[in-house]
């Protein structure tokens, strides 16, 4: 068996090297020319992007890629539906065409992505690229930490896209200050409320202001056949058992009531979130809106991928999450009536806001300027010519065109173009079979470039409450730090909090169980890690 192995190496590494050889050099860039972009989160095209997308390499380099073969490249992403793109979707063979690779897509279903991650880790078995979600993951950490990843950061200064990366971002994703992944850029005040404004007016009552309007709405919409519909069949706001970087809501709603994002400071130094009592009262309030009803009582195994349904299906009124959903929904909810032929196109039945204010006024939970990154294993690419082309392929994803295609599909079969808006066809389940999905592998660096969807006042309202958000976000003091205690006990650690947060909230911990479990919490490394991430940032402020 090893001799095979053996054997193997041996023979893919001759294979490479005749390959380079034969492509004369190939191209870093791997071939250039104008491409386009996509998602529904904003940004503004740039002719400067495009211009440098169309002068991608030498025509030397570009002559040499159009003979190299296609490059494998599999990639292991998350998906929110339960339908997705095939590797033979049509969209999926205009990016090989374009890219010149072959894709192979590994889907994981968002919810038990972490898990998944984690086992694909331990198993050494890593595809090309693989989607990191928390750089701090202790078991990635751990990993990087090896040698089994990639360092990036002085290469992505090669390619014409990927160089324009946001220093911000790039230490926010960076351990120990090397960066092991290409990240995924995103608006840093993203997180909000979204609610059916339809149902609002229905019962009667204003946006809500305050944590107890906020209440009032939930009631309400339990309470007030808010459909008018005649039969008692709606609840306030729907969670799910997520408990990835936003907690399926919670880490939102918890800052209303001023607990930290995730580390606060107090008296000069760093107390971890549930140790304080703003964090409690938050949990008192979850609990609250359990125990009445006003969310799903199945949250605690609600898969994410469904969680837009009970707002599109007139079951729920309100969604805790980024705000651009708003406008997903709101087409969701336009495209079901269509089909009863019941729709208002001209009516907007979504609407979102950035938070509620408690008693420490308007706070925001702040993305990181990225969600997640895209890392390459050095098992999957072994040597640093082939590591050139796999970031080449993410430098091209950040083409405008390619950004359209992986966000949108093919016009003329996903989508039409009208006044230069793209408008979807009405046919979602060729959408999600042949493109949703795709734009998890866009890195959007610098921007979203793409040609947008018509931009509604909803989208409009969606672009200015973000940019309006970065005023009340709450950082995390302890970003940039890695912690030697969380990468050897984080997991088992945040396993504590989640499991004792979510019991809590069903009733299976009362108070005294929950405190409880904050001590086992502590005597099973918590200590150690306040004890040392004080270290750090003592370190740090001098």
């Amino acid at each position: 068996m090893r001799k095979a192995k053996k054997w193997a190496v041996v023979l893919t590494a001759l294979l490479l090297a005749l390959s380079v050889l034969s492509a004369c050099g190939g191209g870093k860039n791997n071939g250039g020319g104008n491409s386009g972009g996509s998602g529904d989160a904003g940004g503004t095209s740039s002719s400067t992007g495009s211009q440098t997308g169309s002068n991608t390499g030498s025509s030397e380099d570009n002559q040499a890629s159009e003979t190299e073969p296609p490059l494998e490249i599999s990639i292991m992403l998350p998906i929110f539906k339960t339908n997705y793109p095939s590797d033979d979707s049509p969209v999926v063979q205009e990016i090989n065409k374009r890219a010149n690779v072959k894709l192979h897509l590994e889907w994981v279903p968002n919810s038990s992505y972490t898990d998944k991650f984690n086992i694909t880790l331990a198993s050494g078995k890593l595809p090309t690229i693989i989607y990191v979600p928390d750089v701090k993951n202790p078991n990635f950490v751990n990993a990087v930490k090896a040698g089994a990843f990639w360092e990036v950061g002085e290469k992505m200064k090669n390619y014409p896209y990927l160089s324009q990366a946001n220093p911000v971002i790039m230490k926010n994703s960076s351990i120990e200050g090397k960066n092991y992944g290409v990240y995924r850029g995103r608006a840093l005040g993203r997180n909000g409320i979204n609610y059916r404004k339809d149902w609002l007016e229905n019962v009667g009552l204003e946006p809500p202001k305050t944590i107890d309007d906020f209440y009032n709405m939930l009631k309400a919409f339990k309470e007030q056949d808010p459909d008018r519909n005649g039969k008692d069949d709606t609840y306030g706001m729907v969670l799910v058992k997520w408990t990835g970087q936003w907690a399926s809501g919670f880490d939102i709603i918890k800052l209303w009531f001023g607990a930290p994002n995730k580390w606060g400071v107090v008296d000069g130094k760093l107390v971890p979130e549930h140790q304080t009592p703003e964090y409690l009262e938050a949990l008192r309030f979850m609990k609250k809106l359990y125990d009445e009803k006003l969310i799903n009582q199945d949250f605690a195994v609600y898969d994410s991928a469904k969680w837009n349904d009970p707002v599109v299906n007139g079951q729920a009124g309100v969604i805790v999450d980024v705000t651009d959903n708003a406008a997903r929904l709101d087409d969701a909810i336009h495209r079901a009536l269509a089909q009863e032929g019941k729709d208002q196109p001209d009516v907007h039945f979504v609407d979102n806001m950035i938070g509620v204010v408690g008693d420490h006024g308007l706070r925001a939970l702040p993305t990181s300027g990225f969600a997640g990154m895209l890392a390459i294993p050095k098992s999957a690419v072994k040597t640093e010519e082939e590591l050139d082309r796999v970031l080449a392929f993410l430098d091209k994803m950040n083409e405008p065109e390619l950004q359209t295609l992986a966000g949108y599909g093919i016009e003329g079969v996903h989508y039409t173009l009208e006044d230069g808006y793209i408008v979807r066809i009405d046919d979602p389940v060729k959408l999600e079979s042949e493109v949703e999905g795709l734009n998890q592998m866009l890195p959007f660096i610098p921007e979203d470039q793409g040609l947008k969807v018509k931009q509604t006042p909803l989208r409009q309202k969606t672009a200015e409450l973000q940019k309006e958000a970065e005023q009340y976000v709450v950082p995390n003091p302890a970003e940039p730090f890695i912690s030697t205690v969380y990468s050897q006990k984080g997991q088992q650690l945040d396993n504590i909090i989640n499991d004792a947060r979510i019991k809590y909230i069903v009733g299976q911990l009362d108070e005294a169980g929950l405190l409880q479990a904050f001590e086992t919490w502590k005597k099973s490394g918590g200590d150690d890690l306040v004890k040392e991430m004080n270290e750090l940032y003592a370190a740090a402020n001098p």
